[in-house]
């Protein structure tokens, strides 16, 4: 039995998932939930699916042996270059599948929310890609953050809404994404962008993002001949990338899965986006996980350098690994993140996204050896961070 994979019918991992909606939405909802793996099986399905990872995504994506950071690091190092897919990220992953999902439920509107905005750069694409309506809310401050994606949406002919209450950021347009949801319940798919929300979102989005570790397998097997590592490493905000990273060793007791978070100016300063650290159980965004809440259950605005692992939550796929110690959670701060992405640059002539940056910083707190052999998903390229990168360049006169 799979303890960690699939969810249980009610979609709970553990003790966390479910499906906590508003009324309005159960027929949404519950019309995904009966028909979405049954539609993912259909043979017509897989097909078109694999089709387009293969020739528009460009998928497999590599599997790289980073030779000077395996050295620095007196490990074997691989880097699974998700930042080389068409859009930049691992995003394109999963918006593939559920445009092929809404198209077979016949849905012709899509709405989207997105923090860094590749979520919504993805979702543009592939509506651009069927010429179905797009719609992406974002934080006002994320599109101030975040520019270059920002106008990526616009010239693919999405419509972007900024959400404008609260922190300005992806919880934010998470709660407007829900808002248009509960009013336009007929014609409208909500291309949710991580493996959080409602069940079935965080099962779904798992399982199209679980051909990273799929590939991952057959791939570290033809350069090593095991097909197993002994450390995955992934950076975790809602969660997406690091559970299409873990998904097919989640199972295998001997890989260690390490989830990175954002620890922002520090874990305990009041400014940082470490969910498993500070947060407790709790409901946000139609799921049972671990929240960043006061005592009365007010959400805590999170804080981090990169616009996509500024959470207040995480998936309840990775809130079960946390809470059963199948997952091994550890967090790097702001400036450790920008450390780690300059670094992978001067090493490997890599720009990492400031998101994968979390991830790579963590190889500064594990006790690694010659013999290991480490994985870890560089999830999206540093193209939409070059802004932040230039004023760290010129506060220290690089």
């Amino acid at each position: 039995m799979n303890m960690y994979q699939s969810p249980d019918d009610r979609g709970y991992y553990g003790k966390f998932g479910g499906a906590f909606i508003p009324e309005m939405l159960h027929p949404n909802v519950e019309e995904l939930r009966s028909r979405y793996l049954e539609i993912m099986h259909e043979a017509s399905f897989r097909k078109e699916f694999q089709s387009l990872l293969r020739d528009y995504v460009g998928r497999p994506s590599p599997l790289y042996l980073a030779g000077r950071l395996s050295a620095k690091y007196n490990t074997q190092i691989y880097l699974k270059r998700e930042d080389l897919n068409h859009t930049g990220a691992h995003k394109i992953n999963n918006t593939i599948g559920q445009i092929l999902l809404a198209q077979r439920l016949g849905k012709h509107r899509i709405i989207a929310e997105t923090g860094a905005g590749q979520h919504g750069v993805a979702t543009a694409t592939v509506c651009a890609l069927k010429g179905i309506e797009c719609i992406v809310y974002m934080g006002e401050k994320d599109i101030e953050r975040q520019a270059p994606n920002v106008a990526r949406m616009k010239m693919l002919g999405a419509k972007v809404v900024p959400a404008t209450s609260g922190s300005k950021t992806l919880k934010d347009a998470t709660n407007e994404a829900i808002r248009d949801w509960i009013n336009n319940p007929v014609d409208t798919h909500y291309i949710i962008g991580s493996v959080v929300g409602p069940h079935p979102y965080p099962d779904m989005v798992a399982r199209f993002q679980s051909v990273i570790s799929e590939e991952i397998r057959w791939q570290l097997k033809e350069k090593t001949g095991s097909e197993l590592p002994t450390h995955v490493i992934a950076c975790v905000g809602g969660g997406s990338n690091a559970a299409g990273t873990f998904y097919h060793f989640l199972e295998e007791g001997s890989v260690e899965l390490i989830a990175v978070e954002a620890a922002g100016h520090g874990v305990h300063s009041g400014m940082s986006a470490a969910t498993t650290q500070l947060g407790k159980p709790g409901i946000l965004h139609g799921s049972r996980s671990y929240v960043m809440q006061t005592e009365d259950g007010q959400v805590v605005e999170p804080h981090s350098i990169s616009a996509g692992l500024d959470y207040p939550g995480i998936g309840p796929l990775h809130a079960h690994l946390f809470d059963s110690g199948r997952g091994t959670f550890l967090s790097a701060t702001d400036e450790e993140a920008v450390e780690a992405a300059f670094l992978l640059t001067r090493l490997e002539g890599i720009i990492p996204a400031l998101e994968s940056a979390h991830a790579l910083a963590a190889l500064e707190q594990l006790q690694l050896n010659e013999k290991d052999t480490v994985v870890l998903c560089l999830s999206g390229r540093g193209d939409k961070d070059m802004g932040t990168y230039m004023k760290v360049m010129e506060e220290q006169s690089i």
